[in-house]
């Protein structure tokens, strides 16, 4: 794990500044709908809460920090964010997507977007050159998630950017499993970095909000228009919350990697295990590149279980330190099975060719103790 010191430092401070009125240390929440004008269009550089408020620009420049990018837009939800960045195609336009993402996204993708004539076409971005075959014309956007959910694929960001440029199309990074910490899209060449921070970076399983990063002024102004406009935005509350968990986004993503390598270690040796998904073994098919791509593998973690589905469910309902939900990147350590869960909306035929099955097991690894997760692993695989 090779997690710059200065991150150490930089979440602790960013976007946070003494209130100039009371000195407090901690942003006030600004739990307010509406501002005072002193004359028509004559504010203090807030209106109307939908469109801007203390908090929550705070919290915006707490993320343009996280990712060292010039603009930070918060949002309602990860998905509000995503749905954010398609609105700035237009009808006709093609879009690249990893096969192996998100459940939400593809779904968002395919049962809202793809009505508007939109395209949206599933390929596998492991190889660069599945990649470039698949452009075409009108296509705009290119949708990476790396590491991607639930199967941990490392896709190559400094290669999809080449050809990005070259097909004029606007590069989507998903880095929530790897957080800002470990992974830095916008550095490797990214246009745009989105994340779920009902995960990472809230971090306590008791929010829901997303982000979106950007260098590029124009389409800061693009997005942010839409934020504007439609309106899918935290509220004071949640973005006090979400600024406090990120002073402790160092702090946990050591732990929450750390643990992490144990379990899938620990895993590769049990005999009721068929297979890991881990970036930071050597046996993954893209160890080579998320070394040379991440500074962390996080705390996500999945594997194929031996046998019968009910004894899959079995194992499942044994876990006791590990709580069987959805979600992932909070304190606690939860386990998740994708078919049933997550990715239930993924078409069949699409799950089964990418190996999301009825053994399929995906773990978040909390900050708990790594040995106290493994004895749990192990009472519930029976032995």
């Amino acid at each position: 794990m090779n997690m710059r010191p200065s991150d150490f430092t930089k979440v602790v401070h960013a976007g946070v500044e003494p209130d100039p009125r009371t000195g407090a240390i901690m942003t006030p929440i600004f739990q307010t709908s509406t501002f005072v004008q002193e004359a028509p269009n004559q504010h203090k550089g807030w209106d109307y809460s939908r469109a801007g408020n203390p908090t929550r620009d705070a919290l915006e420049a707490a993320y343009a920090a996280l990712e060292g990018a010039r603009y930070g837009l918060a949002f309602s939800s990860g998905l509000a964010a995503e749905q954010a960045i398609v609105q700035i195609l237009n009808p006709g336009d093609h879009v690249l997507v990893c096969d192996d993402v998100y459940g939400g996204t593809g779904r968002l993708f395919r049962r809202l977007f793809a009505k508007y004539n939109l395209t949206f076409e599933f390929i596998d971005m492991t190889n660069p050159k599945n990649v470039e075959a698949a452009l075409k014309p009108n296509t705009r956007m290119i949708w990476v998630e790396t590491p991607t959910n639930p199967l941990l694929k490392v896709i190559d960001i400094a290669a999809m950017a080449t050809l990005a440029k070259k097909a004029k199309a606007v590069l989507v990074v998903d880095n929530t499993f790897a957080s800002p910490l470990f992974q830095s899209p916008l550095e490797l060449g990214a246009d745009v970095v989105v994340h779920s921070t009902t995960k990472y970076i809230g971090g306590h399983s008791d929010i829901i909000g997303g982000a979106i990063m950007i260098n590029d002024d124009k389409l800061h102004e693009q997005i942010k228009f839409i934020q504007f406009a439609a309106g899918a935005v935290p509220g004071p509350l949640e973005c006090f919350l979400l600024l406090r968990s990120v002073k402790t986004l160092a702090v946990r993503m050591e732990k929450h990697a750390h643990n992490a390598l144990q379990v899938a270690q620990f895993l590769v040796e049990h005999p009721k295990v068929e297979k890991v998904y881990f970036p930071g073994l050597s046996s993954h098919p893209q160890h080579t590149l998320a070394l040379k791509q991440m500074r962390g593998f996080s705390g996500m973690v999945s594997y194929v279980m031996k046998g019968s589905y009910d004894e899959v469910v079995k194992s499942l309902q044994r876990f006791e330190i590990f709580a069987l939900a959805e979600s992932l990147g909070g304190v606690e350590s939860l386990v998740n099975h994708p078919e049933k869960m997550t990715h239930a909306s993924v078409p069949e035929d699409m799950r089964r060719q990418l190996g999301i099955g009825p053994n399929l097991i995906r773990l978040s690894c909390g900050i708990e103790h790594a040995a106290d997760l493994i004895d749990d692993i192990r009472q519930a695989l029976g032995s």
